[in-house]
């Protein structure tokens, strides 16, 4: 039995995790603004919402609060923000406002470390504990995206990761960043990865295979870690 808190679990890929990770009698803490609909899944899984708004600076602690004395044996941090048309053709970085680049920063980065920060209490008590961040291609070198504050924020991840991993290590803890491109988010988990595949004529990945990939990193013995996985779409030829 193991205990999952899953960050950004209402929609895409959290929500995937929420319901592809857990098996009958897990607990799984889904952390979101607004309440999601696998919160009431009646699968055997026990699920707990916690509402936390993760650009506002007291989430960290409302959420270690939440928890209280909770193990917590996998933190999911599956978030992620980007420039308003950050992924449209006529977007301009030079159009970005200062406070959308300094909420992309919060969010996709400060808050990630606060969070970690103030839950490793609940991942010491795991007897196997893992982090697994969810970073993007676009952190990767030699990518072509041009959204200055989003890349930076995913390269930043992934030293978070890193210098996170050196950290942990005393307390038995594995830290991996899993470096997803672009997925077929809109495609929703129980739908199967074969519309997905369909939808997008096999240019965006299904959220199947990244949930199977953290599924293979969670059942990996305490004496492993993998660090990184990069995952691009076969067919994308910038990553």
């Amino acid at each position: 039995m193991r205990s999952y808190l899953i960050f950004g679990a209402s929609k895409g890929l959290g929500d995937a995790f929420a319901k592809g990770l857990p098996h009958k009698e897990d607990k799984v803490w889904v952390v979101s603004r607004t309440r999601p609909s696998n919160a009431d899944l009646n699968d055997g899984v026990r699920r707990n919402w916690i509402q936390a708004d993760l650009s506002q600076p007291n989430a960290a602690k409302l959420i270690a609060d939440a928890l209280k004395q909770e193990t917590v044996d996998v933190l999911i941090y599956n978030v992620g923000i980007w420039e308003k048309e950050g992924f449209e053709d006529h977007y301009d970085f030079e159009n970005d406002e200062p406070s959308e680049i300094a909420n992309i920063i919060h969010v996709n980065m400060t808050s990630t470390i606060t969070c970690i920060q103030a839950l490793l209490p609940n991942l010491r008590k795991s007897d196997a504990g893992k982090v697994i961040l969810i970073g993007s291609t676009a952190g990767l070198d030699n990518t072509s995206n041009t959204q200055v504050s989003f890349v930076a924020s995913k390269y930043g991840l992934r030293g978070i990761s890193s210098a996170l991993r050196e950290y942990v290590r005393k307390d038995g803890i594995a830290v991996t960043c899993v470096n997803p491109g672009e997925l077929a988010a809109e495609i929703p988990y129980e739908e199967g990865a074969e519309k997905a595949m369909s939808a997008y004529n096999g240019t965006r990945i299904p959220v199947q295979d990244i949930v199977a990939l953290v599924k293979c990193v969670v059942e990996l013995s305490k004496a492993a870690c993998v660090k990184e996985i990069h995952v691009p779409a076969l067919m994308d030829v910038n990553a």
